[in-house]
């Protein structure tokens, strides 16, 4: 008899299973401010619902990669109120 040629002859051990992946804690990004609701900011090109991460010197968009950095503020857009 012939023998069989290359492919995946062999143990076959089925597909492997579906693991879950964790959930989105949306939850994290409202907070409640007496009767107001705050909201973290949100991507301006997704829209609202898709929240941006915070980094150090950072805001991400997970989804298109938007990225606002946050540095030094800037002396000249600064405002000072005199008490008198």
């Amino acid at each position: 008899m012939a023998t069989q040629k290359g492919g995946s002859g062999g143990d076959k051990k089925g597909k492997k299973p579906h693991k879950n992946k964790l959930t989105s804690k949306k939850y994290k990004h409202y907070s409640m401010d007496g009767e107001n609701v705050k909201r973290t900011k949100y991507c301006p090109r997704c829209g609202p619902g898709i929240f941006l991460a915070d980094h150090k010197t950072r805001v991400t968009c997970g989804k298109c990669h938007y990225t606002e950095f946050v540095g030094k503020t800037d002396k000249s857009a600064e405002v000072f109120v005199e008490k008198k």
